[in-house]
């Protein structure tokens, strides 16, 4: 039994949010997440984690600190300079919640230590802003069947993303193979402190969505934050055998935007376009459920991914994923009645906004997506 109480009153205000409970509290619990760098990004990462009630949560990295890092790796105190990161960010975790189990890892991680250090992992979190590390543990990950969650920050910009290759898409499915350089770096180019508090906090909220199954994640898709403008766009890509990748979803009108995949670091955002002025309704599952038998039914349209189709799926529905569905719309009629649904709502309204955008005359969205639907009208579609 994990020693972190699911039940405790610190875990109150996440208890009670939309889908989390305690089921999704004692899940963090149960976990044991591998976080690889306790520098800028991971001093962000760590302390949400253990703050949030992840039970286990190692902490590779085989660096010291440094003054320079101060700035930016506030898991460390000037005090800390000289010791090793690691052991700094025990200690700070501890300070956080003693009952925690963090473990340190003063070692590089690479593929000599890669399978050992992921052996029972739920997650991996690659923050240490090397690009040959971040292969090494997508291959790990893949080996190990567990989704990375990966973050970069450097200058004015960050990025996340979430791969696994089970679920399908990996790292290299974006960048097939390592760059020819190394990119930018902290010590070369500099650093705003804060894009790797946004950076960090966005990683961390990934793995925390990952582990309860509450929300969207970031699977076959990049976010990419710009700190000087506090824009972010998204950047949709999907398993190279498949399509060509990445791909970036069109916004509302389906125009098409100039190709411009994500750099592996230090990518320049470009502020995504504005929805249009059309706005979409929200349907509730009970008021679908009487519509479908009604004389005049929707039009059913799931915007998921078909692994998540070939689990559950409402019957009747046309299946177009959200990253196809500007090249795919023409194949749905304008005029119709469209309902459109997803795993939790999340995707289907953004699909709804785009849909309603370009010119369709009543398109809604499925409160709580199938899983709702599968909570409160028909408990004989699996829920995951």
């Amino acid at each position: 039994m994990p020693a972190i109480d699911p039940d405790s009153p610190r875990y109150a205000r996440q208890r009670v949010l939309p889908g989390w409970g305690v089921d999704a509290q004692r899940r963090l619990a149960d976990a044991r997440v591998v976080v690889l760098g306790a520098g800028g990004l991971g001093s962000f990462v760590v302390p949400a984690l253990v703050a949030a009630g992840v039970g286990t949560v190692v902490v590779v990295d085989d660096d010291d600190v440094d003054v320079t890092n101060l700035h930016r790796q506030l898991l460390h105190a000037p005090g800390d300079v000289g010791r090793l990161k690691v052991e700094s960010a025990a200690d700070a975790a501890f300070d956080l919640s003693p009952d925690t189990n963090v473990v340190p890892a003063a070692i590089r991680f690479d593929e000599t230590v890669a399978d050992e250090l992921l052996a029972g992992a739920d997650l991996v979190v690659d923050g240490t802003d090397d690009i040959l590390t971040r292969y090494s543990a997508d291959d790990a990950a893949t080996r190990a069947g567990i989704p990375l969650v990966w973050g970069s920050a450097a200058k004015f910009s960050g990025q996340v993303g979430v791969s696994w290759d089970a679920r399908g898409v990996s790292y290299r499915d974006l960048f097939p193979e390592p760059p020819a350089d190394a990119g930018l770096s902290c010590e070369v180019d500099g650093i705003l402190p804060t894009v790797c508090t946004v950076t960090g906090g966005m990683m961390a909220g990934e793995v925390l969505k990952l582990l309860t199954g509450v929300g969207e994640p970031l699977l076959g898709r990049v976010v990419v934050y710009d700190g000087l403008s506090g824009r972010s766009r998204e950047i949709a890509y999907r398993r190279a055998t498949d399509a060509a990748a990445p791909v970036e979803p069109r916004q509302a009108g389906f125009e098409t935007p100039a190709a411009r995949p994500p750099q592996p670091a230090g990518a320049a955002p470009v502020a995504p376009r504005p929805a249009g002025p059309a706005q979409p309704g929200d349907v509730a599952p009970a008021a679908l459920a009487d519509e479908l038998a009604s004389d005049a039914p929707p039009l059913l349209l799931d915007v998921r991914e078909p692994w998540e189709a070939q689990i559950a799926t409402i019957e009747g529905a046309t299946l177009i994923p959200l990253p196809q569905l500007a090249d795919r719309a023409g194949e749905l009629d304008h005029e119709a009645s469209v309902v459109v649904y997803c795993h939790l709502g999340v995707r289907s309204e953004y699909a709804a906004r785009m849909l309603a955008g370009s010119g369709f005359a009543n398109v809604r969205n499925l409160v709580g997506g199938i899983d709702a639907w599968s909570r409160t009208v028909d408990p004989a579609i699996a829920r995951y």
